[in-house]
């Protein structure tokens, strides 16, 4: 399913992960600030733009390619930092599927660089997994929209250069109605009103944001009005086995930590290694890793292959559902392996069951996981 040339991206990624990020994953944890330099970095990688195709100048990777990068540097020890890997794949794969080719002349030469970041904005106070209860308003004003409402939970809000903004243009019932526009974050009006305090997955920047008369080009709506939503879905579905691909390697990270410690550690008598509970702990969790791994790879492989949509997005969802519920158990499991040792800051298990949690939430929850593949499998 890897070939060499899959590998050999994936080893200097590795390379890369363990030089600039390892060193990294704890300090960021403690003061929550967001190594810019790392933009550099990952960008002269083609990290960041992974996914922007070669005729804007981009590195033209495949959904593959971006699954990997995102588990090696999860495995180096930061499942936050693994999100600056494919940073732009949610806007780039939304574009690709909806936008006008001014738009994609506009932007996507620009994210090639590997220097300009991007976010989604569609959560609101009332409107998380629901679309339809979604609030933020635009209204057309001649050759321009007018953006005003509030979103929340928006990873990447505060440094983010363009954001792909979702607001009702008109009072069609549920996801109908809504649109999707790209948004300069320096036009006025776009405003930064709060920096979340995350239980985990810190040093990426979670933000509030408050819309007020943001002014829009009309060729700047990405895709036809009333009809925006569908352009965030793709966005999704592509970026769920990603997702998955940070949580299979933030599990690899945590079962090869608790994995050196029961070598070592002494505990009545005989190494925790050859306790047999948790020898067998350790044992399933291997298995789980492993088979979250396949789903993963399966699923971008099959994208990469030209599958149907329908059958990417059930594999998507699956692969997200499994590598969340997986990453939450194995990290529970090394605290659990660690002991009092594990529950105390000293090592960095306790870190990883808490930047765990945030992939079972964000991308559509597990339970939305769940929705999605019974759909699809009872139709």
């Amino acid at each position: 399913m890897i070939d060499q040339e899959h590998e050999d991206f994936r080893q200097a990624v590795r390379d890369m992960a363990t030089r600039h990020v390892a060193p990294l994953a704890n300090e960021i944890d403690r003061t929550d600030k967001f190594p810019e330099h790392l933009i550099e970095i990952f960008g002269d990688m083609g990290l960041i733009q992974l996914m922007v195709p070669e005729q804007y100048g981009g590195p033209g990777g495949d959904l593959l390619s971006s699954c990997l990068a995102r588990e090696e540097v999860a495995q180096a020890g930061s499942m936050a930092l693994a999100q600056l890997a494919g940073q732009n794949n949610i806007v780039v794969n939304a574009l690709m599927t909806s936008a006008d080719q001014q738009v994609l002349d506009h932007l996507l030469p620009r994210l090639a660089r590997g220097r300009t970041l991007t976010c989604i904005a569609i959560t609101e106070r009332e409107a998380g997994s629901d679309p339809s209860l979604m609030t933020t308003r635009a209204r057309r004003d001649g050759a321009s929209w007018v953006i005003n409402g509030a979103k929340q939970f928006i990873t990447w809000g505060s440094i983010a250069h363009y954001a792909l903004v979702f607001a009702r243009t008109n009072d069609a019932p549920g996801a109908r109605g809504i649109s999707a526009f790209l948004v300069d974050t320096d036009q006025p009006g776009w405003q930064v009103t709060k920096a979340n305090d995350k239980m985990g997955q810190h040093g990426v920047p979670n933000n509030e944001i408050l819309l007020e008369n943001v002014r829009v080009p009309a060729e700047f709506m990405v895709g036809t009005e009333g009809n925006g939503f569908g352009a965030a879905m793709h966005g999704l579905h592509l970026n769920r086995p990603t997702v998955a691909g940070i949580a299979v390697g933030g599990a690899q990270c945590a079962l090869d930590y608790a994995i050196s410690y029961a070598r070592e550690r002494e505990a009545g008598g005989h190494r925790v290694a050859e306790y047999q509970g948790l020898r067998w702990m350790m044992a399933e969790d291997h298995t789980h890793i492993e088979a979250a791994r396949l789903l993963v790879y399966r699923c971008a492989s099959a994208w990469d292959a030209g599958a149907a949509p329908d059958e990417v997005t059930r594999l998507s969802s699956m692969a997200k559902l499994f590598a969340a519920d997986t990453v939450n158990r194995v990290t529970a499991n090394a605290v659990q392996i660690l002991g009092g040792h594990g529950y105390m800051t000293d090592h960095p298990v306790e870190r990883y069951m808490r930047d765990a949690k945030l992939l079972g939430i964000y991308e559509g929850t597990s339970q939305i996981q769940r929705n999605i593949i019974a759909k699809r499998i009872l139709r």
